[in-house]
């Protein structure tokens, strides 16, 4: 008597690389670092560590994929019309890295490795060219690419991970668990207002300041600043 092969109960997608690396930004979301293993991967993939090591062979090249798809999301910068500029560009792409260190807190951590330890591999470059491209349509000579490329990167990750850090702070509980955002700032103002007025005169003067501010336009902000000084150092005659 003829068996009859059992149908799957579903059809199973495809494993393939893509699939593997969002799955991977997936679990680095809600576990982070320490809990991206090829275990845990394959888990949630429903399928074996030994299928994994077909398209990814390591944890190493699996951050660098994850930490590579994410930055392609958020620099990539759909036009909205012919009327944008460069540095309307410069900005939309800053704040998508900036929102995506905000989304993924896993990811500014990551960009510090990648950026420091493989400048070579896609990460850096993807970001370079992003910025890049504006700076030349800004019409900056080609002597001054590279530093005025190279100056705007360094604000948006300097301060997009700093953001982040902030908020990881906050969620650690560093004035206990049940202090929010404002509570936090006022806490800090506070203690600005109070220092010495001989020794830090200029710090209790902003005190206030830091008082309720708003991260995502304090960030806009430094960007309009870096690029006012862009244009003003490479305009005709300067």
């Amino acid at each position: 008597m003829a068996t009859r092969s059992r149908r799957p109960d579903r059809r199973q997608e495809p494993l393939s690389r893509e699939r593997i690396v969002g799955a991977a930004v997936e679990l680095l979301d809600t576990v982070g670092e320490r809990g991206l293993t090829f275990r845990a991967l394959a888990e949630r993939l429903a399928t074996g560590p030994g299928a994994i090591y077909w398209h990814i062979t390591g944890k190493a090249e699996l951050l660098g994929a994850a930490t590579d798809a994410v930055v392609g999301a958020a620099v990539t910068v759909e036009p909205a019309g012919a009327a944008d500029s460069p540095e309307d560009v410069v900005r939309a792409v800053a704040l998508g890295l900036f929102d995506a260190t905000e989304a993924h807190p896993w990811l500014a951590a990551q960009l510090a490795t990648q950026l420091s330890r493989t400048p070579w591999g896609t990460v850096a470059p993807r970001i370079f060219e992003s910025l890049g491209r504006q700076v030349r349509a800004m019409g900056v000579p080609e002597a001054g690419w590279f530093t005025a490329s190279s100056t705007l990167m360094h604000y948006i990750l300097g301060a997009a991970g700093q953001n982040a850090a902030n908020g990881a702070g906050a969620e650690a509980g560093a004035l206990g668990p049940d202090v929010d955002r404002t509570e936090f700032l006022d806490a800090v103002s506070t203690a600005w207002e109070g220092l010495d007025p001989d020794d830090y005169p200029f710090t209790r003067a902003v005190a206030a300041q830091m008082r309720g501010h708003d991260d995502r336009e304090q960030f806009l902000a430094g960007i309009t600043l870096v690029l006012a000084g862009i244009t003003a150092l490479h305009r005709p005659g300067a």
